[in-house]
């Protein structure tokens, strides 16, 4: 083998170690993401199911229960227990459209964030640290390699909700 074609075959292992350390890093992000929402809902009185509706409602709200439904993958009758338990905690209101009594629209209440955001400032101090140390241009990189993964799993779930 000559060297230009050793040094190419050297050049697709150091990808595939790379490619490979990225996947756990990713998958061991997951899980410690996992574990620190499953703290935060315990201090907030909160399942995780009842966290992660909440972020989506926060995030894309206010939502009719069936657009919330689909969002989080889950029946509609699951939502509403949810529902119910995050109304009777002070984290959403049910709102009534004035034009049509019939659809109801959820909405994050801002009362409560100031606990959240508590809980959570670990981790933003810890990533605002972790951020300061990269320029801009590798900055812009990582957002965008976040962006493209969270896509590509987004994808990857509705392949597998529709299989």
């Amino acid at each position: 083998m000559n060297s230009k074609s050793s040094g190419s075959a050297e050049a697709l292992r150091r990808r595939k170690r790379l490619t490979v350390a990225i996947k756990q890093s990713l998958r061991e992000l997951r899980m410690h993401l996992s574990l620190l929402n499953l703290h935060v809902g315990a201090h907030l009185d909160l399942k995780d199911v009842d966290l992660d509706c909440l972020d989506l409602i926060a995030t894309h709200g206010p939502l009719s229960p069936s657009a919330l439904a689909r969002a989080a993958g889950l029946h509609p009758a699951t939502i509403t227990g949810i529902l119910d338990r995050l109304e009777r905690g002070g984290w959403v209101a049910r709102e009534r459209d004035s034009s049509d009594r019939r659809a109801v629209a959820i909405r994050a209440l801002n009362g409560r964030n100031a606990e959240v955001t508590r809980l959570y400032s670990g981790m933003n101090t810890a990533l605002d640290r972790i951020c300061a140390g990269y320029a801009e241009p590798e900055l812009e990189l990582l957002a965008d390699f976040l962006r493209v993964t969270a896509t590509a799993g987004h994808s990857a779930t509705e392949e597998l909700a529709a299989s």
